[in-house]
């Protein structure tokens, strides 16, 4: 997918890639690479001609009236070309003028919108600059090196003055622009020298300060870092289809799979902060730069790294562009500055109760729907207990997504209508446990007498179920199983073990798969029962974990008779049911904190019970599991917007997932480090924070392990969102 999202930026970026495709070929990227001095690209009034240049201005200044998000679109899907020559420098210069209150922007921006100038800015320098008593700015020194600037006709520049930073915008003829030897063969840098030069007022860019151009920078060198990486990625994945080793493509290695699978969860993190960052205003906009700051430059290098390993010998010749998308990639983050620097802003202001609540723009019908659940919620909100548990699971607010009579066949609008007004009435949905994974396989597979007999109890939390999936020889790879289903009158019989079975100890009923047909290849011969857990032959020994506490169990059947009536699905295609099962499972793992409580707020309250200042070190591992936490909720928020739309998650959902599992075990790993040798306190939620985060860093160990490990989850990602072949067949 790409940084924007609804059909408009889909076209754009469309738009954008078709131009690209017949005006940047290969060919003009390494005419840019071998010319001796920079130039203005020929295709550069092509970019003005198509408005490129000035989607992020006004209309009143020649811009096209959109904003920073669409310019993203446009900036990442040049960037998939490594286009050389100065539009991102010069879009960057022009932002930052149209950020300013002086009249630069009326001067400047419409001549920067239609090409007729480039711009270029300096993110730090050495100039000094003092005002005179008529209040003429005079300014001295240099500014090195400056991304763009032997192209640029205006250079935005930072001044030291009596009155502290300034932001200057100067004419090329006011300078001196040295031509640099860059590392980016495509894009030049320079350094820019001044010399007493007397600034005019009208080119002082008043009300600019150093944050938003960085921020500006964060957000526009952060997309064009998210189109390195894109390249990245593809390429690596299209040549592991096609180069073979060992007599197989390299593409069906897991360790190719899983470095292309980690490359993608990279990439959709950058992603999802930069778009972020474009949305966001105020202190959240500052949060949301400085997340992209850390996310998208080092998104860039990773995925050019791997690239590189990836293409193997023919990625590390000159003739091969991947080293031009790694110069690009090592600019962009020096350009940027390192994001331990971005983490730290990061680190300071999470710290400081600064933090980034995701918002949805719904649309106009938002409201007459909400008016109709407001009063629904509130009659149910009225009642208490059961009665309002099973009021909830009648008005089918419980799995509001499933078809009526179970759910309410709610519309992806409807399904966060739903969650805003629970939350605002203070109505807890009931806790269905393993029963959330249940219902949806029994309303799609099962009979009616099934659906009328399980569904009602277990949509109001009355009904607990288990899950009798795993075995001891078949974890992950749960086609495996070799429980056995045998036909007897009226019903089968199921011998074997189950292990890892949560809440088996206390749960009335469990869904179970066996092997009915061990002719049948193994994804065939499956069936899938309901087990009465109190069923004469059932017996459940409970496991005790690392926590010390007994979650999950091994239950052994003998000779179990299960009657006809509670078979679900058709005979030997219980593997179907089950694939409907695991996706539900894996949905309602990857939210929230797992029930462990790891999540970055309780995070953020143990650093202000420590009763001191965090080391730097500590700062930074606090501030990457703020950005992972913020990546996670930006990618959430992408993948509603997306089912609002009516068009599939894609790759977000599968990274937000992957993610998902392993964020509260990094959550309770940074707090145990914080503890220091507090740390020692035995693991009991009990004994104050030392107690309750060890606990936490144990139990979280989980949540890679249930579920799909997170080897599994990788594979999936390489196989289904890069097209990657397949594991090999072992039986073969």
């Amino acid at each position: 997918m790409a940084i924007g999202l609804s059909e408009e930026h889909e076209a754009l970026r469309e738009s954008v890639a078709g131009w690209a495709e017949r005006n940047i070929p290969a060919e003009v990227v390494r005419a840019a690479v071998g010319a001796e001095a920079e130039e203005r690209p020929e295709f550069w009034a092509g970019l003005a001609g198509q408005g490129l240049l000035g989607l992020h201005l006004p209309e009143e200044h020649g811009g096209s009236g959109y904003g920073l998000l669409e310019a993203a679109v446009a900036i990442e899907t040049l960037a998939e070309r490594v286009a050389p020559g100065p539009y991102v420098p010069s879009v960057l210069a022009s932002a930052a003028i149209l950020a300013s209150d002086g009249k630069a922007r009326a001067e400047l921006l419409p001549a920067m919108a239609e090409g007729g100038l480039t711009g270029a800015v300096a993110f730090s320098g050495s100039l000094t600059g003092t005002h005179d008593d008529d209040g003429v700015l005079t300014v001295t020194g240099t500014a090195e090196p400056v991304l763009g600037a032997a192209l640029a006709d205006v250079l935005v520049l930072p001044v030291s003055t009596d009155n502290g930073e300034e932001w200057i915008a100067l004419s090329r003829e006011d300078v001196t622009v040295t031509p640099l030897k860059s590392l980016d063969l495509t894009r030049g840098v320079a350094k820019v020298e001044v010399e007493a030069v007397a600034v005019p007022a009208e080119r002082v860019l008043d009300g600019l300060k150093g944050s938003q151009v960085h921020t500006l920078a964060a957000i526009l060198l952060g997309a064009e870092a998210t189109g390195v990486a894109a390249w990245c990625v593809a390429a690596a994945s299209d040549y592991a289809k096609v180069r073979e080793q060992f007599g197989r493509p390299i593409g069906q290695f897991q360790g190719i799979k899983h470095k292309l699978s980690r490359m993608l969860v990279a990439l959709e993190q950058a992603r999802a902060t930069v778009w972020d960052a474009t949305r966001a205003e105020g202190d959240e906009l500052a949060f949301a730069a400085a997340v992209a700051g850390v996310m998208a430059p080092d998104a860039a290098v990773q995925c050019a790294k791997d690239a590189i390993q990836t293409f193997g010998g023919i990625g590390y010749t000159f003739e091969h562009d991947a080293h031009l998308y790694y110069r690009r990639a090592l600019t962009l983050r020096a350009l940027l500055g390192s994001s331990a620097e971005w983490a730290e802003s990061v680190a300071e202001l999470s710290l400081n109760g600064v933090s980034r609540e995701m918002e949805i723009d719904l649309p106009a019908e938002a409201d007459s729907v909400r008016a109709g659940l407001r009063a629904e919620i509130a009659e149910i909100a009225a009642l208490e207990g059961k009665e309002q548990k099973r009021a909830l699971a009648t008005g089918g607010f419980v799995m509001s997504h499933l078809a009526r009579p179970w759910g309410r066949g709610a519309s992806p609008l409807e399904q966060v209508l739903i969650h805003q007004e629970l939350r605002a009435a203070k109505v807890k949905l009931p806790q269905m446990i393993i029963g959330a994974w249940v219902v949806p396989s029994i309303a799609v597979y099962g009979t009616q007498e099934q659906q009328d007999r399980f569904l009602p109890a277990t949509l109001s939390g009355e009904m607990i179920w288990c899950q009798l999936f795993s075995e001891p020889g078949a974890g992950s790879d749960l086609a495996a199983v070799q429980m056995k289903a045998d036909r007897v009158e009226g019903g089968w019989k199921l011998n074997g073990q189950k292990i890892w079975t949560s809440v088996a100890h206390f749960a009335e009923w469990g869904i179970c798969i066996a092997r009915s047909n061990p002719d049948k290849p193994k994804h065939d011969g499956i069936t899938y029962f309901l087990v009465d857990m109190k069923a004469p032959g059932v017996t459940v020994r409970p496991l005790t974990e690392m926590t010390g506490e007994n979650l999950f169990n091994e239950v052994f059947l003998d000779d179990v008779f299960i009657p006809d009536e509670l078979v679900v699905g058709e005979v030997d295609n219980g593997w179907r049911v089950a694939r409907n099962t695991l996706s539900n499972e894996r949905v309602s793992l990857s939210s929230g904190s797992g029930g462990t409580g790891a999540a970055v707020s309780d995070l953020l309250g143990l650093t202000g019970r420590l009763g001191r200042e965090l080391t730097a070190a500590e700062r930074q591992e606090l501030a990457n599991v703020v950005c992972e936490a913020h990546s996670i909720n930006a990618l959430s928020l992408r993948v509603t917007l997306k089912q609002l739309a009516g068009a599939e998650p894609g790759g977000e959902a599968s990274v937000r997932k992957l993610l998902s599992t392993s964020h509260a075990q990094h959550v309770s790993e940074c707090a145990v480090s914080l503890l220091g040798t507090s740390a020692v306190i035995a693991a009991d939620m009990k004994l104050g924070d030392a107690g309750y985060w060890n606990r936490a860093v144990l139990a979280t160990r989980a949540m890679t392990i249930y579920g799909g490990t997170t080897e599994v989850q990788l594979n999936i990602i390489a196989e289904r969102m890069l097209g990657l072949p397949r594991d090999p067949d072992p039986g073969k």
